[in-house]
């Protein structure tokens, strides 16, 4: 982390520049999960085979975890508030793109472009939050900022999914560029007020001292159990979770429009958990977080593979929710002190691991999907990932009674 990147002064940031991040942020996860939903129709209006269709998700996904390892050191360079409203207006452009697609390799390759710059969205917005907001306090507020991404995720499935039944799947991405040129341009406005209180302040990174901070964050053995913690939780939940509107849809013979819509549950049970995160992390310290929301996570996405009815799709998609979050939530707490020096690098090098973690496991759930049903590919996922927020609840246990 850049020193001049940290508060100049005792001055804590607006409330209303940190609001803007968090509806960034929920524009990025719509245009995450934005394609969930439509994978049936473009299915069917390409020509393409479902595995094939998904790469609109998986590569998303694949370029957004491998730019992380150059958004980091160029928000560390430039001001992590600044590139994050250069990204926000870059992805305005690039989801129009995606609106004007021709065919089906146009629209891949305008998904690429997107998922290339909305990867500095989340991290570095995180990274600037831990810089100006202390340790004991960073955690309730992560969770309110993770509201916007919460509900992004929650409207993108329920959009995709109206839009496959009665708008067509352009008006999506025209949906996005609108409300990422909105945010970006307050972003920007909101940049000269951070640099009129101190906060905007800055000195250019050197590229060495760059690649010093990455091998650092590689080095670091807490740093090397968190990023392969995040790069399986990533595969082993977004993975089967591309897959569950295809699945309610094909096993319960529902619209696409509801499920969807049970998929927005997803992003209730997020909201849930930021609402009461304060209790909770109070309640059950950060080793009971990731336990807690290993079971639930699991638990959900459990129920929604084995569904007999709608009804068990709401349960799962909120479980699944509630779930992830918490155990998400203390991942990334963990992640903006693995090197704190290094913030930036740091926090990127974990989103990048998270995001290609998800192409990959979107990948092999489509396979899976092919080969065994859905419903046992998303079943596998829970399972997997039950041991995984175990395995990582203890080796937080053991972390904070080495540092005690």
């Amino acid at each position: 982390m850049s020193q001049a990147d940290a508060p100049a002064a005792p001055t804590p940031p607006p409330l209303l520049l940190i609001v803007f991040l968090s509806l960034a942020a929920g524009a990025s996860a719509m245009g995450m999960r934005i394609n969930d939903a439509l994978l049936p129709q473009l299915s069917q209006l390409f020509g393409t085979p479902l595995a094939t269709t998904a790469q609109v998700v998986s590569l998303y996904a694949l370029a957004y975890g491998a730019t992380q390892v150059l958004w980091g050191p160029v928000g560390d360079r430039f001001g992590k508030y600044r590139v994050v409203g250069w990204a926000v207006l870059g992805c305005a452009l690039a989801s129009l793109a995606c609106a004007l697609a021709g065919d089906f390799d146009q629209l891949r390759a305008a998904r690429v472009l997107s998922g290339m710059l909305a990867a500095a969205i989340i991290p570095l917005s995180i990274a600037w939050l831990a810089d100006v907001i202390p340790y004991e306090q960073r955690q309730p507020v992560l969770a309110r900022f993770l509201i916007g991404q919460i509900m992004g995720l929650a409207t993108g499935v329920w959009l995709g999914g109206v839009a496959a039944d009665h708008l067509g799947w352009r008006v999506p991405y025209a949906v996005l560029t609108v409300l990422y040129a909105v945010v970006g341009v307050q972003l920007m406005i909101g940049q000269r007020r951070l640099a009129g209180i101190g906060h905007g302040a800055h000195a250019p990174a050197p590229l060495r001292r760059t690649a010093a901070d990455i091998g650092e964050v590689l080095r670091t053995r807490w740093a090397q159990t968190l990023l392969t913690i995040v790069f399986l939780e990533g595969a082993c939940l977004f993975g089967p979770l591309a897959f569950v509107a295809t699945h309610l849809h094909l096993r319960l013979g529902v619209s696409l429009t509801v499920t969807g819509s049970l998929l927005m549950v997803f992003g209730l049970g997020g909201f849930v958990y930021a609402m009461a995160a304060r209790r909770l992390v109070h309640g059950l310290g950060e080793v009971g977080l990731a336990r807690a929301g290993a079971v639930c996570v699991s638990a959900g996405l459990g129920c929604t593979a084995a569904a007999p009815s709608w009804v068990f799709g709401v349960l799962g998609s909120l479980l699944t929710g509630l779930g992830f979050y918490m155990m998400h939530n203390t991942l990334q707490v963990n992640a903006t002190q693995m090197v704190p020096r290094a913030r930036g690098a740091s926090v990127s090098m974990f989103a990048a691991c998270f995001f290609l973690g998800q192409a990959t496991g979107v990948t092999v759930t489509g396979w899976l999907a092919a080969s065994i049903g859905t419903g046992r590919a998303i079943g596998i996922g829970g399972a997997v990932l039950l041991g995984i927020g175990l395995a990582f609840g203890q080796a937080l246990s053991r972390s904070k009674a080495q540092t005690a």
